[in-house]
């Protein structure tokens, strides 16, 4: 069984490697001492593979997000865009501004740009890299930057390393808390009241753990409210949007219609564009600023001709609407995964009870748009068994704990694909269910304590064997 075998393999990673290393050398020891620490909570990441990839699971938890990958489609597009240059250059031969600069990668960054109503872009190696370059180099010293709280780990690196001293996190999506930052920055920071220096705002479009979506117009109205001066710039991480929400896929801020109050935009390309690397939008004093501060893309070797053609290929089914009903069936998927947990008949208790929650599926109805992220969350000490039930069902999720998540904030994080079935969706909803009724029964049962489920039961059982 595949998924016996992924977990098996699994369990072995987790082991503790520490005290089988006294007489290694310092060096080897200290670095798996700190591996322990992981294991410890299970949490050590490995380079397992998951089950799905043998056919024998059903995938909830790659970033193949519209299936371009999976299905071939960008396949066959690629083929075809590199058939037209048939003398291409596998390498790019050095950074943007040495050798590595070429007309093929100028033309596309602009035609990517096109689509997204932005003035100019620039191509990162990767999603991580491009956030990084804009925090290091785009905060002046002087300006303050706020950011969501949950904003992503190449965020925090790249402000960790920015000019700007001052960075002041709000509260997730909370547009009070917003509003109480921006009012007491202003009041601490002169020179930002006067006007002479700038708050950059950061922000994602749809956050990655949580799938919920940043009240952006809310938070331009308030900051153009308390910036009298109108000196502030929303920085909009566009990752888990590329693709998936607005106009023909080009995101929330051309959802929203406010291309040109955003200041700088990230979109990768590595999730619904089944390629690789990124693009920054921006204006051309950006642009150029990054091309002649950002260590990341100066020090770099430039995407290579191979790469831009994949990204090319992908953006070229989203500009032609080739890849609109992908787009759709994910709303569909998505919305048809929520009526159907909700419908059965275990739904309510569970949820009352604290077992089951789905927090993006409230009032989905009333909602323009749902995106493919879905966290289910349970008790925490309850986190690893719905893993394990759905694993040996034959369902691919990932569960996520700390250090991904903060402490205390372990969920399991569905990401449905266009590539999904309803059947399989409808699997997901029962199976889920399934261990929930189970979790009742048990907190419910006059033996409950100490009691643990048959999925569990089976995991320890080959913890034990692998001790």
């Amino acid at each position: 069984m595949a998924a016996a075998t992924f977990l098996t393999s699994w369990i072995k990673t987790q082991k503790p490697q520490g005290p089988k290393m006294k007489d290694a050398p310092t060096f080897y020891r200290n670095l798996e001492e700190a591996l322990d620490v992981r294991r410890a909570s299970h949490s050590m990441f490995t380079r397992v593979q998951n089950s799905w990839k043998t056919g024998d699971a059903v995938d909830f938890c790659f970033n193949d997000l519209l299936s371009l990958g999976s299905s071939g489609q960008l396949r066959i597009a690629f083929l075809a865009e590199l058939a037209k240059y048939p003398d291409f250059a596998i390498y790019a031969g050095g950074s943007r501004i040495m050798d590595g600069n070429y007309n093929y990668i100028e033309k596309v960054e602009q035609e990517i740009a096109d689509f997204h109503g932005a003035e100019s872009a620039l191509m990162a190696n990767s999603g991580f890299d491009g956030n990084f370059a804009i925090y290091t180099v785009i905060p002046r010293p002087g300006d303050v930057i706020v950011y969501d709280e949950l904003c992503h780990a190449s965020t925090h690196d790249g402000m960790a390393h920015s000019l700007a001293q001052t960075r002041v996190a709000f509260r997730h999506n909370d547009v009070d808390s917003f509003r109480d930052v921006l009012s007491s920055i202003i009041d601490a920071q002169p020179m930002v009241k006067e006007g002479s220096r700038s708050i950059l705002v950061s922000v994602e479009s749809v956050y990655s753990m949580d799938g919920d979506i940043c009240p952006l117009l809310e938070l331009l109205e308030i900051a153009r409210e308390i910036c009298t001066k109108g000196n502030f710039a929303f920085i909009v991480d566009e990752a888990h949007a590329t693709g998936i929400i607005g106009p023909k896929g080009a995101g929330l801020v051309s959802a929203l219609g406010v291309e040109k109050e955003i200041a700088v935009r990230l979109h990768t390309c590595g999730k619904a564009l089944a390629s690789s690397g990124a693009v920054i939008l921006a204006n051309a004093t950006v642009r150029n600023t990054l091309l002649n501060f950002a260590r990341s893309v100066i020090y770099s070797t430039a995407p290579s001709f191979p790469s831009v053609a994949g990204i090319r290929a992908a953006y070229s089914l989203l500009r032609t609407g080739e890849a609109q009903k992908l787009t759709d069936n994910i709303q569909h998927l998505v919305k048809f995964f929520f009526t159907t947990i909700s419908s059965n008949p275990i739904w309510d208790k569970a949820n009352d009870l604290g077992i089951l929650s789905i927090p993006v599926s409230e009032d989905y109805q009333s909602c323009d748009f749902v995106v493919h992220i879905v966290p289910v969350w349970t008790r925490q000490r309850y986190n690893w068994w719905l893993f394990f039930h759905m694993q040996l069902n034959g369902i691919s999720a990932a569960p996520l704990d700390y250090p991904t998540v903060p402490k205390g904030q372990g969920r399991i994080r569905i990401m449905i694909h266009a590539g999904n079935t309803e059947k399989e969706v409808k699997f997901l909803a029962f199976t889920i269910c399934e261990w929930a009724k189970e979790m009742i029964d048990i907190e419910e049962g006059a033996e409950r304590k100490g009691k643990v489920p048959k999925a569990a039961q089976q995991v320890y059982a080959m913890m034990a064997e692998n001790a």
